[in-house]
């Protein structure tokens, strides 16, 4: 990984990106079939649901800005697509299945905003971009799950609408830990600041 590195930097990647004040928050699919193992879970997404819990408490404390993120197809199926072909269980996550709810020591605040989605982006096809702009957020801190799927796409996402994400080591997780830190790696080169989620609070405190 040193040869990696020195390769990026040399090509001119991993610049730091600064924080700026206005502050979002972003939990992206903490919800009931990603913290369980047996549907879509795995790895390290219940200790990142862990951190995040304190997370949340000090967002709403501070009154930032907080979106969630469900998987939400149609009753119906009728909106299935390329995601939906790739992984057919997606399609088991309705309005009202189970799986598809927010974990409930994440459980929504009225205020907060739920995106429901059908692909991994938390931006494509949402209204999410204006009602971050809309609240004038510069930096969205990331949480959520899959690091290396949803997490990501959301985060190429942000950063092409203007705004500068901030992930949470701690806070994102993945069924599988090579990805989870592969995905970390290429996005704090590329497209993001990468932080845990104490030092990311200590930094937000400062501005």
């Amino acid at each position: 990984m040193s040869n990696d590195i020195n390769t990026y930097a040399r090509q001119g990647f991993g610049s730091a990106l600064e924080i700026r004040a206005p502050i979002g928050l972003l939990i992206i699919d903490f919800v009931n079939g990603f913290a369980d193992p047996e549907i879509f879970g795995g790895g390290n997404i219940p200790e990142a649901i862990a951190n995040t819990v304190p997370l949340l408490d000090a967002a709403r404390r501070l009154g930032w800005p907080v979106a969630h993120s469900r998987i939400v197809y149609a009753d119906d199926g009728a909106d299935h697509n390329i995601f939906s072909l790739k992984v057919p269980g997606m399609l088991g996550l309705k309005e009202e299945d189970p799986s598809s709810q927010i974990v409930p020591q994440l459980t929504p605040e009225p205020g907060e905003y739920v995106v429901r989605k059908t692909v991994p982006s938390a931006f494509f096809g949402t209204s999410l971009a204006p009602w971050l702009a809309q609240r004038g957020v510069q930096t969205l801190i990331v949480a959520g799950a899959v690091t290396s799927g949803c997490v990501r796409a959301s985060v190429v996402d942000a950063m092409s609408h203007g705004f500068r994400p901030l992930v949470l080591s701690d806070c994102v997780g993945d069924r599988a830990l090579e990805p989870h830190a592969a995905n970390l790696f290429d996005m704090e080169q590329k497209y993001a600041c990468v932080m845990t989620r104490d030092e990311a609070l200590a930094a937000t405190a400062r501005l």
